[in-house]
């Protein structure tokens, strides 16, 4: 099958990859770029665990096919680490445990860092619907929720810190 060349900008970096037209975005960003925690739950886009950021929005990855993706800036959780320090956000799930078995966690993670910024102090409720798209088969969603709430306060507090 022919390949077709596509760029992508992968958490800030630059990327020319020929693919063939129907590999999914979710393989080439796993297994071709190596962005690990992209990963594949059910491949019908039910479960979240492949859940990247298309230009700033939420997308299922294993929805999607690479050439769709060609000249979009994708953000894996890889990217939310670029200091060397965890992101507010993955502090949080680890503070107040809501990684669990953790093949959920990007997914989860990266829905809640889109939640807060558009919403920087959400109710549980709309913590809820933000995540509903985003399943965890380990034991429940009270952690997770709270984890959210913590990453609400601790950006919140980054803020202050960084304001004049």
């Amino acid at each position: 099958m022919d390949r077709i060349s596509i760029a992508l900008s992968v958490n800030g970096k630059p990327y020319q990859l020929a693919v063939e037209p129907r590999r999914l975005l979710a393989d080439v960003l796993r297994r071709d770029l190596g962005f690990t925690g992209v990963h594949l739950g059910c491949e019908h886009g039910v479960c979240g665990a492949c859940t990247v950021l298309l230009d700033g929005e939420v997308v299922r990855s294993c929805l999607m096919f690479a050439v769709q993706a060609d000249g979009y800036e994708i953000l894996t959780v890889e990217g939310l680490n670029t200091s060397g320090e965890l992101h507010p956000v993955q502090r949080a799930f680890i503070e107040e445990f809501g990684f669990q078995c953790g093949f959920c966690t990007p997914g989860m993670i990266l829905s809640a860092y889109r939640l807060l910024q558009e919403h920087p102090n959400p109710s549980e409720y709309e913590i809820r619907r933000a995540l509903a798209g985003n399943l965890c088969r380990c034991t429940g969603y009270v952690d997770i929720v709270r984890s959210v709430q913590r990453a609400a306060v601790l950006l919140t507090q980054r803020e202050a810190y960084r304001a004049p």
